[in-house]
């Protein structure tokens, strides 16, 4: 791998990243925008490191550190989930911390299109589903 495309698929994980925080921080919710674009980094991060050992190492399975992120993240996703009472908060913005890490992950495997298409799709789920469910959760 070039450092050309190390670097295309990096930018192209922290835009992902960018876009979904973005919408995160505009409704004030807790994972913002330097959160999601940090999750989606990281996750490319090792991801393209895992890339760049397979070049060295064709035995290296690279699923393996992919799989990993996802446990690291989960880590990560708890943290932002808290309970007051007989609510629990949070999980909203753990589950798109969650999306945030897959999308990294597609974006640092060179998939441009397919990450294009995961961040609109959880782009619209949190901007366009809340409203209905707040309709849901308040109707009598």
């Amino acid at each position: 791998m070039t450092i050309t495309e190390f670097t295309m698929r990096l930018l192209v994980a922290l835009i992902a990243g960018l876009a979904i925080g973005f919408e995160r921080q505009w409704h004030h919710k807790t994972a913002g925008l330097k959160t999601n674009m940090l999750v989606a980094a990281g996750a490319a991060i090792f991801v393209l490191l895992s890339f760049i050992m397979k070049n060295d190492d064709p035995n290296i399975d690279i699923t393996r550190i992919i799989a990993q992120v996802v446990t690291g993240v989960g880590f990560l996703g708890a943290g932002v989930i808290f309970r007051e009472g007989v609510n629990v908060h949070g999980l909203g913005s753990a589950a798109t911390i969650w999306c945030s890490a897959a999308i990294g992950c597609i974006a640092a495997s060179g998939l441009y299109t397919e990450t294009l298409i995961c961040t609109l799709l959880v782009i619209i789920v949190n901007s366009f589903i809340n409203p209905l469910d707040d309709y849901l959760k308040n109707r009598k």
